[in-house]
């Protein structure tokens, strides 16, 4: 397929299609330059939707980082034949700031902080993640927006900032908080884990998922009854994300036990 029969197979929307048309345009940049190519960052459902498009492209060389191990906003590098992944250094492309804030009654979240980066014109795909802490948070960005981040980014909500460049080994994202649930479903559906992961009625479950509340995967989901497997990410509007850790055997009744991680 040519790139306009992968964009309309793929895109579900006009800002996913530009999305992944600009992967397409790294990817060919990499390709043909035989140079190390990153797009912006991607969100998990951006990353999800360029999966696929990328598997029917042939399976490029590729690799996503975010600036740390398990990082949820990410860019994606397409690899030239000539490097290999381990040879890639994540500083070429991305960079990290701390920025550290009044010690008492400071209550900054990330909604102050990423309010903040886009007032003074950074687009969210220059940002990644934002480890938000107790008087400081880390940020990281595209190499590119750092300077801007270091030189005008001086307020959050009404907090001044003292700003400093760190290396991206010097983040320190705070370990996830999980609650680990053991249950029981009639049957491995996306409505019976998503009640058991959020303690709701079997109906209200389906309910949500049927109004497009879910997504599996990353990706929305409008079928209550669509299987779920081992390792699926499920993420329901309002209530947070859950995975399925485990699948064990039957219950005396017959039922499939499960092992769920829910976020906190």
């Amino acid at each position: 397929m040519n790139k306009t029969e992968l964009l309309n197979k793929f895109s579900k929307d006009p800002e996913e299609r530009v999305v992944l048309a600009r992967a397409l345009d790294q990817l060919d940049r990499a390709q043909n330059r035989s140079i190390p190519c990153a797009t912006q960052f991607l969100s998990p459902a951006q990353r999800a939707a360029l999966e696929p498009l990328l598997a029917a492209s042939g399976h490029p060389r590729r690799l996503f980082h975010g600036g740390f191990e398990g990082a949820e906003r990410t860019v994606c590098v397409f690899l030239p034949d000539w490097q290999e992944a381990g040879d890639w250094e994540p500083s070429e492309e991305l960079a990290a700031v701390e920025c550290a804030y009044p010690p008492t009654g400071a209550d900054l979240t990330h909604r102050d902080l990423l309010g903040g980066l886009m007032g003074i014109g950074l687009t969210r795909e220059r940002v990644g993640d934002i480890l938000a802490g107790e008087n400081s948070a880390q940020i990281v960005c595209l190499k590119e927006a750092a300077p801007i981040i270091l030189s005008q980014f001086g307020q959050a909500g009404r907090y001044r900032l003292k700003l400093k460049e760190i290396p991206l080994s010097g983040l320190a994202p705070a370990p996830a908080q999980v609650k680990v649930i053991h249950d029981t479903v009639a049957a491995l559906r996306l409505d019976a884990v998503l009640a058991s992961g959020f303690s709701l009625a079997r109906g209200r479950a389906a309910d949500a998922v049927a109004g497009g509340r879910v997504s599996l995967n990353h990706r929305e989901c409008l079928k209550p009854d669509r299987a779920v497997a081992q390792g699926d990410v499920i993420t329901c509007r309002g209530l947070g994300k859950c995975i399925l850790k485990s699948v064990g055997g039957q219950s005396r009744k017959g039922r499939t036990i499960i092992e769920i991680e829910r976020y906190l």
